[in-house]
């Protein structure tokens, strides 16, 4: 069993059954699909003191495992919008998605200027 930080993670360590995308129920989670399910699961989380070299190893194969993945972006989303501080989840180390994260909240508060603006430009024109 996958011994890691969060509770969460550990259904990665759990034998997946392949569900069609278009026949996937509502009730069923994306996770159900994902291939980390399998047998590679130790390759998504940094044992205690791995050494820089082992881990960008380990990284590069655990994303290797996340591009043929089927539910790929909703683990990145999921990873996203938890966030969850460790691992590699939808193809991205816990230090790319927090880039990603702060790209996105600079992005929202360029819309949000761009919207005042265009709300105060109708205002005054």
């Amino acid at each position: 069993m996958l011994h890691t930080p969060h509770s969460s993670l550990q259904v990665a360590a759990v034998p997946a059954q392949r569900v069609p995308e278009r026949n996937r129920s509502q009730d069923a989670p994306w996770h159900t699909e994902a291939v980390c399910r399998r047998d590679e699961a130790g390759l998504f989380f940094a044992p205690s003191k791995e050494p820089t070299a082992a881990r960008l190893s380990r990284e590069e194969a655990a994303k290797r495992v996340c591009a043929r993945c089927p539910v790929m972006v909703e683990c990145r989303e999921h990873a996203l919008m938890q966030p969850e501080p460790y691992g590699v989840w939808g193809g991205l180390t816990a230090a790319e998605r927090r880039v990603v994260l702060a790209r996105r909240r600079r992005r929202e508060l360029e819309l949000k200027k761009a919207a005042r603006a265009a709300a105060a430009g109708r205002i005054a024109g």
